[in-house]
């Protein structure tokens, strides 16, 4: 039997997020009995699906409850810690030949080298998901942006495997870390690729359209955290710009944050009738129907790998008019058009003298590559196969 402990998510039941929707998939959709999982959560996340006791099965993982102090942004930190610790302490009680510990992001890596000593000294190997770019983001101070660039460089450094969501992160990390000889490979993140059970009668549909003052296929959309490096300032401005007659609807939770009483006054946007800040949507089901009914969706990602709305746009929307980065051209390839971000509003109005035929097109080679390479049934043979197989000696340091 081979064990897996995974490190770094919330934890599972999923209730968003998308690290924790990983976790839930890969072990919702396991084939490989001869694998068992230990999965690490967050108290306060286990008490979200009613759950309180310290350890509990789901998937057929085995769960472990952590308590963590709140203390900002090092409570994530301090999670990490406390979770590799317990995951370490649950591994040699249970004898585990060769265990695996899979950490999920590069939070700690200033503490990492003892630990990783420690699972070399049991036998065990070190996997790390160096996630994005986290310390490009706008949210973080200076001094915070640096801790994450040192942390992220010192699990590349200690990991014996990392593995990456994204061609272009596998490509930094060799690239920028070639002192260190990195060993990598390449898994993406998966998607749900089943259509929505709603139809356009409803209640549910024509209750939130009616709402919104929104009609079926005459909007475009965008769904995701409302943050600076998604590059939501440049949507608003190209699209005021543009002469389009449809919609613009955001998804997204703008409630106390500065960033959208900044644009508002900065851009105006509040005085364009086209632009709808909608809320955030839970049902599912119901935001399944909403992408696949919009005409396009908006994807402005900047910083991080193979982002999950992007792929559940390519799988659902039409036509989908991503930023030219090269983490969305490496998923979107030849089924999305591109935008800079002092052109959208022209592809916005190339967009809407496409046929129909071109649009069916895109919407055909979109879905195709995402049913070929982005799975979860697939993703997760990709991972068994990994931790199933992958048995080297590790030389104990």
């Amino acid at each position: 039997m081979k064990t897996v402990y995974i490190i770094g998510s919330k934890g599972i039941p999923a209730k968003y997020g998308g690290f924790e929707t990983f976790v839930d998939k890969l072990t919702e959709n396991q084939k490989n009995k001869d694998i068992k999982y230990f999965v690490a959560c967050m108290r306060d996340n286990s008490a979200k699906s009613s759950i309180t006791a310290d350890t509990f099965e789901y998937n057929g993982a085995t769960c472990f409850n952590i308590d963590v102090p709140n203390i900002g942004p090092a409570k994530a930190i301090a999670y990490d810690i406390a979770a590799l610790r317990k995951a370490i302490e649950l591994s040699k009680k249970n004898k585990d030949k060769q265990p695996i510990f899979y950490i999920l992001a590069c939070r700690i890596g200033p503490f990492i080298s003892k630990y990783k000593k420690e699972i070399h000294q049991m036998g065990g190997q070190l996997f790390v998901n160096p996630d994005g770019h986290e310390w490009l983001r706008e949210k973080w101070s200076a001094p915070v942006r640096k801790y994450w660039k040192i942390s992220e460089s010192l699990m590349v450094k200690y990991a014996d495997l990392l593995i990456c969501d994204s061609k272009n992160i596998e490509k930094y990390i060799q690239n920028d870390y070639q002192k260190y000889s990195p060993k990598t490979t390449y898994i993406a993140y998966g998607t749900d690729l089943s259509k929505s059970e709603l139809s356009s009668e409803d209640n549910v549909v024509r209750e939130w359209y009616n709402d919104k003052n929104v009609s079926e296929n005459n909007y475009y959309l965008v769904v995701g955290r409302f943050v600076p490096e998604n590059n939501y300032e440049s949507m608003i401005r190209e699209f005021m710009k543009s002469n389009s007659k449809k919609d613009f609807v955001l998804i997204t939770n703008v409630e106390q944050n500065a960033f959208y009483d900044r644009l508002k006054k900065e851009t105006g946007f509040d005085k364009d009738d086209r632009i709808k800040f909608v809320g955030t949507v839970y049902n599912q089901e119901l935001l399944k129907y909403i992408r696949e009914n919009a005409f396009a969706y908006f994807h402005g990602h900047e910083v991080g790998g193979t982002n999950p709305s992007l792929l559940e746009a390519l799988s659902s929307t039409k036509l989908n008019l991503l930023l030219d980065v090269g983490f969305n051209r490496e998923v979107g390839e030849d089924g999305a058009l591109y935008w800079a971000k002092d052109n959208l509003h022209k592809i916005i109005e190339e967009s809407e003298i496409l046929s129909q035929e071109d649009i069916e097109q895109m919407d055909l080679l979109s879905t195709k590559q995402v049913q070929e390479r982005f799975s979860w049934e697939f993703i997760v043979d990709e991972y068994e196969k990994l931790f199933k197989y992958r048995s080297k000696k590790i030389k104990i340091i």
